[in-house]
């Protein structure tokens, strides 16, 4: 049995929306053009070290250099595959004299052949689907993709699965935090028993009632209870003391995929389609189980040892059927404006976030950022966006589609469900039954190097209580009876 992990909760705030300011990025830039002087000296100091330091050229830090794949390289008979950051890099990295004669931030000035590559793959996105081949060809795929997905859907627990009685605060010797919240923390454990690493996500009893979270708490141990899906975490059992709750999960080694975003001010557009297919799939096993996650972000996007995505925090998501949802809860860059309307909305909002979640990972930024929280809000519903020049045709046609104030015409809410999605042009070079099945080469590999159990790519934090297992004079046990 493989393991892998669960951070901190980024929903265990203060509010029902996640913590604005915490958010932000170091030198978080309001729009392209504001960054360009820093980002101009950053190339120059690139430059001076060598072209495989400069980020914006070549997508992956230098910190991540030593990363290497240990997965071998599909044939070329396997059909379509994601690139790997590294072969991007080869490819697209330029020598000092080109940095230092045309800074790569600078957006307005592009090398010939780079305009003519993003020509001809504008082309090719205008003209896909006119011809009688190609309409036959996709149909073919999406009925094949169907049938995929349908066998995927269908795989998930009894709703009587329980999750109590399998494990005691005994069963595991505690380690270190991974993680703080609101309302507890995450620490690395190892079972007496197998040996193996998990996370186990401690909340109090006490706080989560007091800040009138017992339903989100109750719903995200009732779903994470029921769910299979290879991109989403699982939940192996829960207990209680007299105290506190405690969900043993899944530990993820590789760490949230907002630092490796981070790392790279942004990633190549083929490492952000790698990512956003494994992000598609996960949401739609979750609707088509009636579950809306509510609170999509790089943070709550773990990396396995073998660099695929975990979803992970699952405090907002919510149980729905032909039912709308009310609460105003999630992160404030990916709100749906919907939410902000304080409207009825539905599993749409996710889409919404997904559409977010690509032009960050594209931009380095989300596209409605302000620092000040109302104005970010007034983007939001405003809808207008300013696309970088670097991004290509399809992709911004995906968001156009996904990023839709009208619900009515967003992609993901449309006839065709998630299809509208994975069937868009950006996605034409994925394979999709490759992605489900883990057998395509990932872009990333986290660099473990202390095996089973290494928590290198999580920030250190002070060890924080372990006194965990007093039974006496139980809190609250009657609402959290099934944990």
């Amino acid at each position: 049995m493989q393991t892998a992990t669960y951070p901190a909760s980024s929903s265990d705030q203060d509010s029902k929306v996640d913590g604005y300011m915490d958010r932000q990025p170091e030198d978080k830039p309001d729009s392209p053009a504001q960054n360009q002087t820093s980002d101009e000296s950053q190339d120059q100091s690139s430059a001076e070290k060598g072209s495989s330091n400069n980020v914006w050229t070549s997508g992956i830090p230098a910190a991540l250099e030593e990363a290497t794949m240990t997965q071998p390289a599909p044939s070329t008979s396997e059909g379509p595959q994601v690139e790997t950051m590294q072969s991007m890099q080869q490819k697209e990295v330029a020598t000092p004299e080109q940095q230092a004669s045309s800074n790569f931030t600078d957006k307005s000035v592009a090398s010939s052949s780079d305009a003519a590559s993003r020509s001809t793959e504008n082309n090719q996105y205008k003209n896909t689907g006119k011809s009688i081949d190609n309409v036959r060809d996709r149909q073919m795929r999406k009925s094949r993709l169907t049938q995929l997905l349908d066998l995927q859907r269908k795989r998930i627990r009894p709703a009587d699965h329980s999750t109590k009685g399998r494990y005691g605060i005994q069963d595991f010797g505690f380690l270190q935090t991974l993680g703080t919240g609101s309302f507890g923390r995450v620490h690395l454990v190892q079972s007496k028993h197998n040996r193996l690493f998990y996370a186990i996500k401690v909340l109090e009893k006490r706080k989560v009632v007091d800040m009138k979270q017992v339903e989100h708490t109750c719903d995200e141990r009732y779903i994470l209870s029921r769910v299979q899906h290879p991109f989403i975490t699982i939940l192996w059992g829960t207990f209680q003391d007299a105290k506190n709750l405690f969900m043993v999960m899944d530990f993820a080694e590789g760490g949230e995929l907002f630092s490796l975003l981070r790392k790279c001010h942004r990633f190549p557009e083929k490492v952000a389609k790698f990512y956003a297919a494994e992000v598609i799939l996960a949401l739609d096993y979750l609707h088509h189980n009636q579950i809306v996650y509510r609170d999509l972000k790089p943070e709550n996007l773990l990396l396995d040892r073998f660099g695929h995505l975990k979803i992970v925090d699952f405090g907002f998501a919510k149980r729905v059927s032909t039912n709308n949802c009310f609460t105003l809860c999630g992160t404030p860059d990916y709100l749906a404006p919907e939410i902000i309307s304080l409207k009825p909305y539905n599993k749409a909002a996710d889409w919404w976030s997904l559409g977010i979640f690509i032009f960050e990972m594209l931009a380095g930024y989300p596209p409605f950022y302000s620092e000040n929280p109302m104005k970010l809000y007034e983007n939001i519903l405003e809808g207008s966006i300013s696309y970088p020049q670097y991004f290509s045709q399809a992709s911004i046609d995906l968001m156009d589609h996904l990023l839709q104030r009208d619900i009515t015409n967003r992609y993901g809410n449309l006839k065709d469900g998630s299809m509208d999605i994975i069937m868009h042009p950006w996605f034409r070079d994925i394979s999709w039954d490759k992605i489900l099945t883990r057998k395509v080469e990932v872009p990333y590999v986290p660099p473990i190097r202390a095996g089973m159990g290494d928590s290198s790519q999580f920030e250190a934090y002070a060890t924080g209580p372990t006194n965990y297992g007093n039974d006496e004079n139980p809190e609250f046990s009657d609402i959290f009876q099934d944990f």
